[in-house]
This record gives C-alpha cells, sequence and structure tokens, in this order.
C-alpha cells in the first residue's frame, strides 16, 4: 500500500505522518517514511538546491523537473523496493505537490506537469493522498523559523497553490481526501485511520501499490 500526505505547510503533515506511522506499527504492519523530495542521496542535494533561499532566479520549468527527478529516483530507490516487501509506503508529498505549486501556484499547465510525473514515476501512485487543507494566514501563523525558497513566495501564490490541491481533489474524489487542518489533531488522524482502513480491507487480495493508469 502507498499514502501520501500533501497541503500547503503549516497543515500538520508531520505529525499525522507520525501518528499514522505508529497506528500502523500497534497493528502489526511495517511502513516506511520517506519526504519528497528528497529520501535519497540524489534526492537530499536536489532538495537544497530547491529551498535554500537565493537571490539567483530559476525558471518554473527547470524547478518543476528538479522535483520530478528527486520523485524519480525516490521511487526508483526507496518506494518501489519498500512496496515489494510489503510495506505501507507513506509519502510526505509526492506529484500533486508540483501540480500545485509549479501548476497552479507557478503557471505551468498541470497537464503537462502530470504526464511528465507519469514518466518520471512510471505510473506508480498513492492508494490515497490526504489533502491537509488550511488558509494561507492560518498557515504562516504556525510555521516557524525562517523561509525557505518557495515559502517566500507569499499570498497570491499560496492562495493559488491551495486553490490547486483543492481543484486536483475535485477531480479524483477516489485517490485525494480532503482534510480540513483546523480540525484537532486526533480529528484529523481519526479520519485519515478510517479511510486507510478501509482502503487497505479493499485490498487484500489485490497487489499492494499495484499501477493505476
Amino acid at each position: 500500500m502507498f499514502f501520501s500526505f500533501d497541503g500547503i505547510d503549516g497543515g500538520g503533515k508531520s505529525t499525522q505522518i507520525e501518528k499514522f506511522r505508529a497506528w500502523l506499527a500497534l497493528r502489526g504492519i511495517e511502513s516506511l517514511v520517506c519526504r519528497d523530495p528528497g529520501g535519497t542521496e540524489l534526492g537530499e542535494r536536489i532538495r537544497s538546491i530547491l529551498l535554500e533561499p537565493t537571490t539567483q532566479p530559476m525558471d518554473m520549468r527547470a524547478e518543476m523537473l528538479l522535483y520530478m527527478a528527486s520523485r524519480a529516483q525516490l521511487v526508483s530507490e526507496v518506494i518501489s523496493p519498500a512496496i515489494l516487501e510489503g510495506k505501507v509506503v507513506i509519502s510526505d508529498r509526492y506529484i500533486p505537490a508540483t501540480v500545485a505549486y509549479q501548476g497552479y501556484g507557478g503557471g505551468l499547465a498541470p497537464e503537462d506537469i502530470k504526464v511528465t510525473g507519469q514518466i518520471a514515476v512510471g505510473n506508480l501512485v498513492p492508494d490515497m493522498t490526504f489533502i491537509l487543507d488550511l488558509d494561507y494566514p492560518t498557515s504562516q501563523s504556525r510555521l516557524q523559523g525562517s523561509a525557505d525558497r518557495i515559502e517566500a513566495r507569499g499570498q497570491e501564490y499560496f492562495d493559488k497553490v491551495r486553490e490547486g490541491f483543492l481543484e486536483q481533489a475535485r477531480q479524483e474524489p477516489d485517490r485525494m481526501l480532503v482534510i480540513n487542518a483546523n480540525l484537532s489533531v486526533d480529528q484529523i488522524h481519526h479520519k485519515i485511520c478510517d479511510v486507510a482502513k478501509s482502503i487497505m480491507t479493499q485490498s487484500r487480495s489485490s497487489v499492494p501499490g499495484r499501477d493505476r493508469r
């Protein structure tokens, strides 16, 4: 099985990923947590290029392709092997993030990004993506430390990014679940676990992490 968590920063992805991992462990289910971009030696180097503040401009297409390069390595080196071993993979971000950030936010065609994403990951997509949704002012009030290169883009950009996540969920409601990130930590956790339990029950007789074309 393969699950991903997404949404603009400040929604509590890290907290919910850890609680979900612990929930699986209590049930004797082995899992692997990874982050995107990153998760491999190559991916971490790309992550630094993408997120470290700089005055050097980066073309949006170059930015999108760097995310895809990191993702391709992550799938090949980490995600696919873990799925083949029967583990539940939990990824902090995946293709919907690039569609939202570089597509809806950055002005690239979302459908072109999706096609590029399919090439990068060999059509491997999560069984479910949990989108933790909240508005930009609330997200900023929750963030600590200095902003990275992407976080520094401001409200107009992030309003578009947020709408990008919501629009993707409207287009693919069977694979993406929007959860109000203003709910309590436990309320969000219970929603995630209820959906995951249903998906895992339905998929017992199928191949975990199967490709969806």
